[in-house]
């Protein structure tokens, strides 16, 4: 047998396989790198997924597939197609200049008509939310409709559960949407109400076996809403978690939540409808529930605005209220938030309103449940604190509180995190009012909070490789989380 020889020859004019995968990575930076380009995202963020596509080759790909920014176009037409049926509203917003074009741009930007509330209830972290919840819960009569981020299967996921199988039992139209990630673990404990005739939807569940489909994973509600009886609603910070319940944990999340009655629960109604019909395809629903909605009467005198903003819309309704309403700020802005990673047309609102010379304040936790979080809103310590900006880390509590206050009378509550995910890729709702009561209140609940935040002083020197680098590295990215 002859013998063969120790390597085969290429054959002519065909390159060999290191040169075929550098051409193909090359390739794939290109085509991929432009499209990325062509999105038209914050310098931060391009740069972000164009080091971490060259960094990481073929790999970065696959990140970018499951986590890459998505638009949601079937959501965005239902919204549209829904949005034509809201009733013309009043001008809630009458006697302030600066909050009527906010309240504009948050009707023009969400789709959601400007409203009025009769009664505003602050609750201070879960005991006394879920206190009230449950109450309400177990006295409803006609509807229940609760749309959660985080629901566990735990002491008060457990609670509510019962509550609603009992109400369901009852002949109550209990509809529960949640989402498909916060809320896995709790999938088990729903079959009673089911039994029971509640309904169950589930927000974007994972797609990783259609190859053909990006999966939604990046792409999640973070809305917390409830609305009862087409009378009373809720909305802010706080999921469905024993984390959040003080009454229980010593260590509980702080945070905020509303209790609403008033005509604001219509907008609130309309907004967990259209998450109900595009999580579950059931649009026999819209008139059931609006005409489980009525006016109500009184409608209330303090006006609200709901703004409603997500992946299905290229106006991040919420990003420019929050940003119009610091520009537009005379006196003051007080800001609580569990995770701060602006951008730079809210770092510059910031910043800008503080070397104006007006009270600007962050309250931020001094440890939030992201390291990765932690370091990247300290990277703007510096910056923030040069321009005057007061700067509190809350502790040892986790800070979950989504709060704005505005002078006097603008007050502004929801489920949006004052960053780029919040801003751009979950789907978030807030509630802005314009009431010098309201505002007082939460005047008065920041005041506390930043007096048992020590504020956070000027660093001289921080050392690089121990502060800086982790800071620059973590808030580099942010944008890809």
């Amino acid at each position: 047998m002859p013998d063969l020889p120790e390597s085969l020859p290429v054959a002519a004019g065909m390159p060999d396989l290191t040169t075929l995968l550098v051409a193909g990575w090359l390739l794939y930076l290109v085509v991929l790198g432009g499209w990325i380009v062509l999105q038209k995202r914050e310098p931060v963020a391009t740069l972000s997924w164009l080091l971490g596509l060259a960094l990481l080759p073929y790999i970065g790909f696959l990140i970018y597939h499951v986590f890459g920014p998505q638009k949601i176009k079937r959501h965005r037409l239902r919204r549209a197609s829904s949005r034509s049926q809201l009733d013309a509203s009043h001008d809630a917003f009458g006697g302030h200049a600066d909050a009527r074009e906010l309240a504009r741009l948050g009707q023009a930007a969400s789709g959601l008509a400007p409203s009025v509330a009769r009664e505003v209830r602050l609750l201070v972290d879960g005991g006394e939310k879920y206190a009230a919840l449950l109450e309400d819960v177990r006295s409803a009569t006609q509807h229940i409709h609760l749309e959660y981020y985080i629901y566990h299967c735990d002491e008060i996921g457990t609670a509510l559960c019962e509550a609603l199988t009992e109400r369901a039992k009852a002949g109550v139209r209990v509809r529960l949407l949640v989402d498909a990630v916060g809320a896995v673990r709790a999938r088990r404990m729903f079959r009673p109400l089911l039994d029971a005739g509640g309904e169950l939807g589930w927000f974007h569940p994972t797609r990783f076996g259609r190859v053909w489909q990006r999966p939604w994973i990046n792409l999640r509600t973070h809305r917390k809403i409830v609305v009862i009886d087409g009378r009373i609603a809720y909305t802010g910070g706080i999921n469905i978690s024993d984390d959040h319940d003080d009454r229980n944990r010593d260590d509980a999340f702080r945070d905020l939540h509303v209790r609403l009655e008033g005509d604001v629960v219509r907008p609130l109604q309309r907004v967990f409808t259209e998450d109900w019909i595009y999580a579950t395809g059931q649009r026999d629903c819209l008139k059931e529930i609006a005409a489980q909605t009525p006016h109500a009467e009184p409608p209330g005198d303090i006006a609200a605005q709901v703004v409603a903003s997500g992946p299905d819309s290229d106006w991040e309704a919420i990003h420019r209220v929050q940003v119009g309403a610091i520009h537009a700020s005379r006196k003051r802005v007080w800001l609580a938030t569990p995770y701060f990673v602006p951008g730079e047309a809210a770092r510059m609102a910031l910043t800008s309103a503080a070397l104006a010379g007006l009270d600007v304040r962050v309250l931020l936790p001094k440890r939030s449940d992201s390291v990765l979080v932690t370091h990247a809103a300290r990277s703007y310590f510096d910056e923030l604190i040069a321009a005057g900006v007061h700067v509190h880390e809350y502790g040892p509590r986790m800070l979950h509180t989504k709060a704005l206050l505005v002078d006097d009378a603008i007050a502004i509550f929801g489920s949006a995190n004052f960053d780029h995910r919040s801003f751009r890729l979950n789907f978030e709702v807030a509630v802005m009012f314009d009431d010098h009561g309201v505002a007082a209140r939460l005047e008065e609940h920041l005041r506390g909070e930043f007096a048992d935040a020590p504020e956070v002083q000027p660093a001289s020197k921080r050392p690089l490789f121990t502060y800086r680098l982790p800071e620059a590295m973590a808030r580099l990215l942010s944008p890809l989380l």
